[in-house]
């Protein structure tokens, strides 16, 4: 499934647009969002061609099917160690928008919220969307220790959630079950919401074990929204299907209010709930390969990227994502990206704020979930282009 004859370029050219290849010029092999580029799964697209037989498109309950909630909690109850309980899972039609709702409905203006650096740009961009303000902790690459007096420090009489990425894009650290439980006895202590965006969490690489914070404890678990998506984990982003988390009714009923669902202005797509529940249901081999690939082309990228004069890359613990430090080059993210552009006909992700704040900076990001070929031959072309 995952060879070098698994990638059809002749369709990812034609529909694999967010910075990928249909949007890239002939020539330029696009490194950049965090997508595969092999197909997904065939029992995901037989249940859809099922569905679609009997030719009826009919609203869906707002609060989502049944199977799909079934699925989602039997995941959680199954491979994250938490009571989930059906009647508190929501799908969205993407993780980012259910970063977005649970911003909405637990902000108010005025309102901070923490958010790590460096970090995925939609954390920042829903706390302020909502008029929140987003308070930035640096977390360090690699496994030096996260400074949990620090983030500390950081609470005021304002603050009312603290957000958390894990497995963090776009450096691909894991956090451990002791800094979770640190993590959590703060949200406890100073009353904090913990939105907790866990779309990477099946990408984690051995000997590295995912934990979920809301299986910490149950005070924890009380305090946590979990959000998460089906794009990494099964090729599913164009299909815009993730799924929001709470542990209890006057959570879940706030979540619910602020996702406008019940007056259909928004409301996750049946055929994609059909998607989503297939791939938890029936692909979890899909992933196990998938997974197995991915540990191939981390230790490639990796090494590879190495061996360039100026480059340095800690493998990452999770995330298929290599966050590469270009300092000692002496150029800027962007430069670095325009000269790979250019010279290398290679495109990556440069570590600019508007990315993933100031602690990108001197980063670039490249995606490794692709073919053997197609990757070895891109960062041949970087290496001769930084010669």
């Amino acid at each position: 499934m995952f060879d070098d004859h698994g990638v059809s370029l002749d369709i990812l050219k034609k529909r694999a647009y967010n910075l990928r290849w249909a949007t890239v010029p002939d020539g330029v092999t696009p490194l950049t969002a965090a997508d595969p580029d092999f197909p997904s799964a065939p029992e995901i697209a037989e249940e859809i061609a099922r569905f679609v037989k009997d030719r009826y498109f009919c609203y869906g309950p707002p609060e989502g099917l049944p199977e799909f909630k079934e699925s989602v909690a039997g995941y959680f109850q199954a491979k994250r160690n938490i009571p989930a309980s059906p009647a508190y899972v929501l799908p969205v039609d993407s993780a980012a928008f259910g970063i977005y709702i649970t911003c909405k409905a637990f902000l108010s203006a005025g309102d901070e919220a923490i958010i790590f650096d460096p970090v995925d740009f939609l954390f920042r961009y829903s706390i302020e969307s909502v008029g929140g303000i987003a308070v930035p902790f640096a977390i360090p690459p690699g496994t030096d220790k996260v400074d949990f007096g620090q983030l500390e420090k950081l609470i005021t009489g304002k603050t009312k959630m603290v957000c958390l990425c894990n497995p963090l894009n776009p450096t691909g650290k894991v956090f451990a079950k002791d800094e979770l439980t640190k993590l959590g006895e703060i949200a406890c202590k100073h009353d904090l919401v913990i939105l907790s965006d866990e779309i990477w969490s099946d990408i984690v690489f051995a000997p590295h074990v995912y934990t979920s914070i809301a299986a910490i404890s149950e005070d924890v678990r009380k305090r946590t929204i979990t959000v998460t998506g089906y794009s990494k984990s099964y090729g599913l982003a164009g299909l815009r299907i993730g799924a929001v988390m709470a542990s209890g009714s006057e959570h879940f009923k706030k979540i619910m209010d602020a996702s406008l669902h019940q007056s259909t202005v928004h409301g996750a797509n049946v055929l994609s709930q059909v998607a989503a529940t297939t791939a938890l249901n029936k692909c979890g081999y899909w992933l196990e390969g998938f997974l197995a690939h991915l540990h191939k082309m981390r230790r490639v990228c990796v090494d590879e990227l190495n061996a360039i004069p100026g480059f340095s890359c800690i493998a990452p613990e999770g995330c298929y994502v290599a966050f590469v430090n270009i300092k000692e080059t002496n150029k800027s993210s962007k430069e670095i990206q325009e000269l790979l552009m250019n010279s290398a006909k290679v495109a990556v992700v440069p570590g600019l704020k508007e990315w993933f704040g100031d602690g990108a900076t001197g980063y670039i990001r490249i995606s490794f979930a692709t073919s053997d070929k197609i990757l070895s031959d891109a960062l041949s072309r970087i290496k001769i282009a930084m010669q």
